[in-house]
């Protein structure tokens, strides 16, 4: 149920205040789950509307994100398993992907884009259009975004375990040599996400409580928080609440 715009307002005041001083995390993974729900709860018949819903609010995160003082931010646009959808539901899905990421690169905009998944899994022409996005804003310092498309955790670590291996066959070490390379912190410098914190705060949208496979090995210590709305109809309230919660949380780290 919304609140009555004065309302909210007065609330959305009060949240904002109770964070000043507050810890505030730096990086923030995100999940922009129940598109497909939005639409069928708009009346919609065809799921590419809430999809396009969910495509245009991505800016007003970046915004909330970035007036709140945090660094990187990942957003999960596209799973692997999105991958197996219908061609008539998913061609149109990838151009929207397509499209939000290009406006995310345009030159009226201040965030540096880092594309992180298995960009072979994808259509060559959409993965060379993410590409030259993420290109061109390398020189910007402003909010990181790692935007996840065709992304899976499983797959990633995969991925980072045959990098690893390849790397240390290219060097010319045996194959026992690389074995016994293999650790935590080698695997981590393979990861799509390498060189990167891992995210102190996960926030997933649409009242799904599991990851389903997002940023599986970087998630090991970060907080969680699952909110009941649709992505698109996810509130600078809810990014708020989310923050506060963060805040009043004590990360022990496994201790």
């Amino acid at each position: 149920m919304r609140l009555p715009s004065l309302v909210y307002r007065v609330y959305e005041r009060k949240l904002t205040r109770e964070l000043i001083g507050a810890p505030i995390p730096h990086h923030v993974g995100v999940m922009l789950d129940g598109n497909r729900r939005w639409a069928r709860k708009a009346g919609f018949t065809n799921p590419t509307e809430g999809h396009r819903a969910g495509a245009a609010h991505i800016v007003d995160l970046l915004e909330w994100c970035q007036e709140s003082g945090i660094g990187m931010v990942t957003l999960w646009l596209l799973s692997t398993d999105n991958l197996r959808r219908p061609g008539q539901e998913l061609q149109p899905l990838l151009e929207i992907i397509t499209d939000v990421v290009e406006d995310l690169a345009a030159p009226d905009r201040v965030w540096k884009l880092r594309i992180v998944g298995a960009l072979d899994l994808l259509p060559e022409p959409m993965s060379a259009r993410l590409t030259a996005a993420a290109t061109r804003t390398e020189h910007r310092r402003a909010l990181q975004v790692n935007i996840a498309v065709g992304y899976g955790g499983r797959q990633e670590i995969v991925d980072a375990v045959k990098s690893m291996l390849e790397a240390g066959i290219k060097q010319g070490h045996g194959i026992q040599e690389v074995i016994d390379s293999l650790n935590v912190e080698t695997i981590g410098e393979h990861l799509y996400t390498s060189g990167q914190p891992d995210p102190d705060l996960v926030i997933r949208t649409s009242g799904e409580q599991r990851l389903s496979g997002f940023l599986l090995w970087q998630s090991a210590h970060s907080e969680f928080w699952f909110c009941e709305a649709y992505w698109p109809d996810f509130r600078r309230v809810d990014f708020l609440r989310a923050l506060r919660d963060y805040a009043a949380r004590h990360r022990r780290y496994g201790e």
